[in-house]
């Protein structure tokens, strides 16, 4: 495709699509329940990682509610407190799948992974943002200040956005390179003068006085999306027990939807916050519907298209320097367990 600026393309179309996830860092909520040392238990198990993000808590109502048996596939679901981590546990294929970005599934492909993605769990509304302390008032304002943000995420390349769209650069910031939940914790105590990170860090980074948010991916809209990501050597060798997966994150969608109060109570655990807390993200996280899933995978020439979404964020990597070289993207997406999927719904 034509080669694009990357000014001209944030502009346009806003070319990250990145999403993370973390533990609220006043909770540092251990990485093993029992209620994953049970599901680990189950021989032959899809071994699914998570994090903290909105668009990724349905994993834990899909576990507590057992809907993962409705389709007959087993899951140890595995929660991180890092979500980096995840990444690399799935690459490293100690895990199957991974609930990640488009924009990390590609760098992991970049770098010689071979991964699959399945399924788009959301796309973020405002949840991703860049607070900042009193007296700053605009991105202008950012400059010579110490900004925090977990290098190479989301909320980092959020960050980057902001900055360029406004003529600055990441040489006008004081970067400050810190783990997001340490991020978060850090501007809370004064030690950094902005911060860039995502619900539910939110919620801790704007108790500090005066504190406010000066952009988020509300600014950037559609931009960054996320999704459930399998080996390639998983999906080959195991398509049944991969659509039971999809099957059951659409199933859970219409569980949380029917039982609202109760699903909050669950998500809202797993975060570690308060369900009031928890429904504030409701705005800022929009859950992608099968006919949203199926138009996404279809060919386009805007960011509504995987495909093309995947080469706007290979090259905006590249540019970077955050990657190499551009990797072909052209096998990372696989809609068949969606379209079987869709199929079944229209049947009954």
């Amino acid at each position: 495709m034509k080669k694009r600026s990357l000014l001209s393309y944030c502009i346009l179309f806003c070319i990250t699509l990145i999403v993370v996830g973390c533990v609220n860092p006043a909770i540092y909520i251990k990485t093993t329940t029992e209620s994953d040392t049970a599901s680990s238990a189950v021989a032959g198990a899809v071994r699914l990682g998570f994090s903290a993000w909105p668009g990724w808590f349905p994993w834990q109502v899909a576990q507590e509610r057992r809907i993962f048996d409705t389709y007959n596939v087993p899951v140890a679901l595995r929660w991180f407190d890092g979500y980096l981590e995840s990444i690399n546990t799935l690459t490293a294929g100690q895990i199957d799948a991974n609930s990640q970005t488009l924009g990390d599934t590609v760098s992991s492909v970049s770098g010689g992974a071979d991964q699959v993605v399945v399924l788009v769990n959301d796309n973020s509304t405002g949840n991703d943002k860049v607070i900042v302390r009193e007296g700053i008032n605009s991105v202008a304002d950012l400059k010579g200040k110490q900004v925090a943000a977990e290098e190479g995420t989301v909320d980092h390349f959020l960050l980057l956005l902001g900055l360029e769209r406004e003529g600055l650069s990441a040489q006008d910031i004081q970067f400050v390179p810190l783990e997001t939940g340490r991020a978060a914790a850090a501007f809370v105590a004064g030690q950094v003068d902005a911060v860039a990170v995502f619900a539910p860090f939110t919620t801790q980074a704007l108790k500090r006085p005066g504190s406010r948010e000066l952009f988020s991916s509300a600014d950037f809209p559609g931009a960054i999306s996320d999704h459930l990501v399998f080996t390639r050597q998983y999906v080959e060798q195991n398509p049944d027990r991969v659509q039971g997966v999809v099957d059951s994150w659409f199933a859970t969608l219409d569980y949380i939807q029917k039982n609202q109060e109760e699903a909050y109570e669950i998500m809202a655990k797993r975060a570690g916050v308060s369900v009031e807390e928890y429904k504030e993200y409701a705005d800022g996280t929009r859950l992608f519907t099968i006919e949203e899933n199926l138009q996404a995978f279809q060919p386009g020439n805007d960011m509504t298209s995987l495909q093309f979404a995947a080469e706007q964020v290979s090259e905006f990597l590249t540019e970077t320097g955050l990657t190499a070289a551009s990797p072909d993207t052209r096998r990372l997406f696989d809609d068949r367990f969606v379209k079987a999927h869709a199929a079944q719904v229209n049947k009954s």
